[in-house]
């Protein structure tokens, strides 16, 4: 079992950027596939950018991709957001999540594993 601890969250000016980390407790985390999700009020949670085991694979979701960037570091047993160019509508609470599995996971259904969530908000 593994423990997923976020933080980073804050309050950036759009245009802006910020990176969220995840912190990953246990032994196995390396073999673990990790992705981040959001929610905003009112809005159903869907998926952001997901990383396999290695790093190998990335995968995001169209409204973020070419401005966010997933990326882990398995000897800190950590996993990054790196997000640019950030606007208003990315405003919500980001969720880490992990699962076990060497490739990358879209859906929520997918992962085992959530953290607590981290509350980003992007001001205009």
């Amino acid at each position: 079992q593994v423990q997923l601890v976020e933080s980073g969250g804050g309050l950036v000016q759009a245009g802006g950027s910020h990176r969220l980390s995840c912190a990953a407790s246990g032994r196995t985390f390396i073999s673990y596939a990790m992705g981040w999700f959001r929610q905003a009020p009112g809005k159903e949670r869907e998926f952001v950018a997901a990383i396999s085991w290695n790093g190998g694979s990335t995968y995001y979701a169209d409204s973020v991709k070419g401005r966010f960037t997933i990326s882990r570091d398995n000897a800190e047993n950590t996993v990054y957001l790196q997000m640019n160019s950030l606007k208003p509508e990315d405003t919500a609470v980001y969720y880490c999540a992990g699962r076990r599995g060497g490739s990358y996971y879209i859906t929520i259904a997918d992962y085992d594993y959530w953290g607590q969530g981290t509350q980003v908000t992007v001001s205009s």
